[in-house]
């Protein structure tokens, strides 16, 4: 943060530049949000944000796998065990703009860097009343620092990966411009376990770069505009031949924050997204690698506007007044099938979808007592639906399927309260409503996996969820403890149901071999999901500590077609997961040591193919050389720990990354 005099004024009282949003709202405190402030965020053992997330217990990816090594549509973010589809049932935003794909719902993890970051705050459970839909599981809220100076930092690591990173902060145009970039490369390893491996089977290689042009200025005494221009490109390789992908994306958005008698936020941004994915099938015992299809391009957008007030109605009383919307529009264009090498099939899917909703959110202070009610009312609706298909060696039309527009309303609401009591000791209880919009991705696109192929849907209905939790919490000097039960009932979830199992030819998809399984995207009953999650941390001098632990039992309600899946865990969703750290911290020297365990998971919706639990463990240190440059070094997965990230139906499976050495030098 950053004090700057009005130019015309030298004098005149300071204006407070702080590049970040209006503050949380006391109902948004009633669901007590985890915080990870920026020393955290310089310090984590982590490489990515995607790392540094999932070791806070029960938050999860779709696959375990990072970003270096996952395929980006399986990189979604989710909650309390509501997983089962890559698409995110948790809403990330980066200084209020969603961040999720236009298209697919999945996040572009290598399009952040911790260290850019001012914060990091975690919201578990509460809906999606005034965060906005997509929220379902919770909200992780990303926060760009805004500060002078010059930063730094470069560090090689294990199978010549490398990491650069700068940003610096200077005064401009009367305020604060920010400037920051990042780049990342590396050899890559064998995703697949060296008991499965074949001839065919090679490292993952990638490469990624992100770039950040953020300016924050006063405007009119107690107001602050805020604008901001970022662009990624990320490109990987899933370890074997034409298993390469590549995705590109640039935002632009505009944000205008009053701090005055009546607080206020406008926002308005803009999103553009590239997409290419090459998949490839595997002959017998792995010999060779052939490709199956390929994604050429992908393109998409979208843009979206928000609004709130908090005008001030009586003392005690906090009054938030909003609404927002979001218009979505993407298409996949990709060669369906090979023969000898050549496409045989070009295929063209997507539409457009969108929302628009407004809000009130009231919240009243009495003493030790806090109550908070809040209401909202969405309008969505997916349209321009399309999927053709094109035989390519013929010409001939083989699909021009026409999707009708539909449209719809979704009301959703939260009541929560909150009670002080004697010795450092609070409860609070919320009951909430929330809903997502099924992706473009989901909604109209078939795609394969390996042996396994999946039929889109353009019938699938919007989630939406009911939620409950009550928290018994206290707080005492360094310490802080809480428990939260919560019980969740996901109605309508989109889940890959198998359908049947190969060999054979199936609608949208084609042949399917001898192992390799069909599915569709298909709304269940019900996925419910109850379970308690414990959290402590304990700051004294330069120490800190961090557990968290979250137990959740998940379980599928479903009928007709998926009447199999009755009674089953939802794919990809442990039971139980502990994240902890321990850090020192002082006069730049730190150490920070990390461990995440996760339990058991099913790889399908069938539960037949079981993903044993693992623990990983991660190291991190830094040693001032002078006062601004510091010799850091870092070491992932310690133990070398062999957790399985995948398995296919063929028995193939991979693993996550394993033991990385790193070492840099870093400009404080």
């Amino acid at each position: 943060m950053i004090d700057l005099p009005p130019p015309s004024s030298p004098a005149a009282t300071e204006i407070v530049v702080t590049g970040r949003a209006l503050g949380t709202s006391a109902g948004e405190r009633l669901l007590r949000p985890m915080v990870i402030d920026a020393r955290e965020l310089a310090e984590t053992p982590a490489t990515g944000l995607d790392q540094l997330l999932t070791g806070l217990a029960g938050v999860q990816l779709f696959r375990r796998s990072d970003a270096r090594s996952a395929n980006p549509t399986s990189q979604g973010v989710t909650l309390r065990a509501l997983g089962g589809n890559a698409a995110s049932r948790t809403l990330l935003v980066l200084d209020g703009v969603p961040q999720v794909d236009p298209f697919g719902g999945w996040v572009p993890w290598p399009a952040y860097d911790p260290a850019g970051l001012a914060e990091v705050r975690v919201t578990r459970g509460g809906g999606s009343v005034t965060a906005g839909p997509g929220a379902l599981a919770g909200v992780v809220e990303l926060t760009s620092r805004a500060d002078l100076g010059l930063r730094g930092e470069a560090e090689a690591g294990s199978r010549e990966s490398f990491n650069a990173a700068v940003g610096a902060g200077m005064k401009t145009g009367g305020g604060l411009l920010t400037v920051s970039a990042q780049a990342a490369r590396g050899d890559g390893f064998m995703p697949v376990v060296a008991e499965d491996r074949g001839p065919a089977d090679r490292r993952a290689p990638y490469r990624n770069a992100a770039a950040r042009l953020r300016w924050v200025a006063p405007v009119g005494g107690e107001a602050e505009l805020q604008a901001g221009l970022s662009a990624f490109t990320d490109h990987r390789t899933r370890g074997l031949a034409f298993t390469g992908n590549k995705a590109d994306g640039a935002d632009a958005s505009l944000r205008l924050v009053g701090r005055g008698a009546l607080p206020f936020a406008l926002l308005a941004y803009g999103q553009w997204r590239g997409f290419e994915n090459s998949s490839a099938s595997v002959t017998a015992g792995r010999t060779e690698a052939r490709r199956s299809a390929l994604q050429y391009d992908v393109p998409s957008r979208a843009f979206g506007s928000s609004a709130e007030l908090r005008p001030l109605v009586a003392s005690g009383v906090e009054l938030r007044i909003g609404g927002d919307m979001r218009a979505m529009r993407g298409f996949s264009n990709e060669f369906g099938s090979y023969a000898s090498g050549a496409p045989t099939r070009d295929r063209r899917s997507g539409g457009r979808s969108g929302q628009a909703g407004l809000f009130v959110e009231a919240t009243r202070t009495e003493g030790p007592l806090v109550l908070s009610v809040a209401a909202r009312l969405d309008r969505w609706w997916i349209g321009n639906g399309v999927y053709a298909e094109r035989n390519l060696l013929s010409g001939a039309a083989l699909q021009d399927l026409r999707y009708p527009a539909r449209h719809g309303w979704r009301p959703t609401g939260r009541a929560g309260a909150a009670l002080d009591l004697t010795g450092g000791w609070s409860v609070s209880g919320a009951a909430y409503l929330g809903w997502r919009l099924p992706t473009l991705n989901e909604l109209f696109r078939p795609f394969r996996a390996g042996s396994d192929a999946t039929a889109a849907n353009p019938l699938l209905k919007p989630e939406r969820l009911r939620g409950a939790e009550a928290t018994l919490a206290w707080a005492t000097g360094p310490w802080s403890l809480s428990a939260t039960a919560f019980a969740n009932r996901l109605i309508d979830p989109v889940v890959n149901v198998t359908l049947a199992s190969g060999p054979g030819s199936f609608a949208q998809i084609g042949f399917v071999g001898a192992g390799g399984s069909y599915r569709q995207r298909q709304n269940l009953d019900a996925v419910t999901s109850r379970g308690l999650e414990l959290a402590s941390e304990w700051r004294r001098g330069p120490w800190r500590a961090r557990l968290s632990a979250s137990l959740a039992a998940a379980e599928v309600s479903a009928s007709r077609a998926a009447a199999a899946l009755d009674g089953l865990r939802p794919a990809q969703t442990p039971r139980t997961s502990v994240g902890g750290s321990l850090g020192w911290s002082q006069d730049g020297t730190f150490g920070n040591l990390s461990v995440r365990s996760t339990g058991a998971q099913f790889e399908d919706d069938l539960n037949s193919l079981r993903l044993a639990g693992g623990t990983q463990v991660d190291l991190a240190a830094g040693l001032p050389l002078s006062s601004r440059l510091q010799l850091t070094t870092r070491v992932e997965n310690l133990l070398d720990a062999n957790i399985l990230a995948a398995t296919s139906s063929d028995g193939v499976r991979e693993r996550i990354t394993p033991r990385t050495l790193w070492v840099g030098l870093r400009l404080r």
